[in-house]
């Protein structure tokens, strides 16, 4: 009898071990904080989330992004602040697509990476896991910067609520070492539809107030501290990102000023003057210039 009991108390706890292997677990801490200066946010099929290095992070440096020196200059600053341990703002970057709004980000992290400055990046339809993030990290003494890129949200996600109690209005407080950066083409970040405006009301005197449509599709955006608009290029600018592109890949500037009507034919294939589309061009004409 007690040999039976005693086999059933084994299988009991194997079939408890095996269920525990199965269900979500508690994001736990990397068990190598320096195996890189930015880590992916990952959920397995299992629901365990985990921090993966990126052991290949993508070089990228503040000198070699021309003509958005505006923008530049206020996510530099802000950076600087966050890892000076000054008072910083949560940032959105919005506008036109490829005109380097991921790209500064990626050279902040490349050039404060040496004072703490590290990098999470978290895809919007995990970031309902923010809480378990941030807490993970909490204690730390690296700068985090929460960075989620081409953001945007449909009605009723739940990674929209996440994100806007993170941001402000959680009862627990903000975290001095975490920072979200957002990029996104929209500026508040969900679909905006004509019969939003149906819902605007006026004073007898004309005055104009939205309402609860547009109140909601706004708050979002709204507790980003710092929002920096990004615009579309003109040739001239165009052009002088394509210089700036193939002389970092060492083209020779007799060649580069040959190089300007292919970069507008290119341009103009693609519909776009964006500074992806000179990057890219860079690279085919460099690449044909050295073969």
């Amino acid at each position: 009898m007690n040999e039976a009991f005693q086999r059933l108390i084994e299988r009991a706890e194997q079939l408890i071990t095996r269920i525990e292997s199965v269900l979500p677990q508690p994001l736990s801490a990397p068990a190598d904080w320096n195996a890189s200066i930015a880590w992916r946010y990952r959920r397995r099929s299992t629901g365990h989330g985990v921090l993966e290095p990126v052991h290949h992070v993508a070089a990228m440096a503040l000198d070699n992004l021309k003509e958005i020196d505006v923008q530049k200059e206020k996510i530099d600053r802000n950076t600087r602040q966050f890892v000076e341990g000054k008072p910083a703002n949560n940032v959105l970057l919005t506008g036109a697509r490829g005109t380097g709004k991921s790209s500064l980000i990626r050279a902040c992290l490349h050039a404060y990476a040496p004072q703490g400055l590290r990098l999470i990046e978290v895809d919007k339809a995990e970031l309902t896991d923010l809480p378990d993030i941030v807490e993970v990290v909490a204690n730390r003494p690296e700068k985090f910067i929460v960075f989620s890129d081409d953001l945007s949200f449909d009605e009723g996600e739940p990674g929209y609520k996440a994100l806007k109690s993170i941001l402000d209005g959680s009862i627990s407080a903000s975290t001095a070492n975490v920072l979200i950066y957002a990029t996104s083409n929209r500026r508040h970040l969900l679909p905006e539809y004509m019969k939003d405006n149906l819902s605007y009301t006026h004073t007898e005197d004309g005055e104009v107030h939205p309402g609860e449509v547009i109140e909601e599709k706004i708050s979002l955006s709204e507790r980003f501290g710092l929002w920096v608009s990004f615009y579309p290029f003109n040739q001239n600018e165009y052009l002088a990102i394509v210089a700036q592109w193939l002389s970092s890949f060492g083209v020779a500037p007799a060649a580069i000023d040959a190089a300007r009507a292919d970069a507008l034919v290119w341009a103009l294939e693609r519909g776009s003057r964006s500074g992806r589309v000179a990057y890219q061009f860079a690279r085919d004409y460099a690449g044909r210039a050295v073969a």
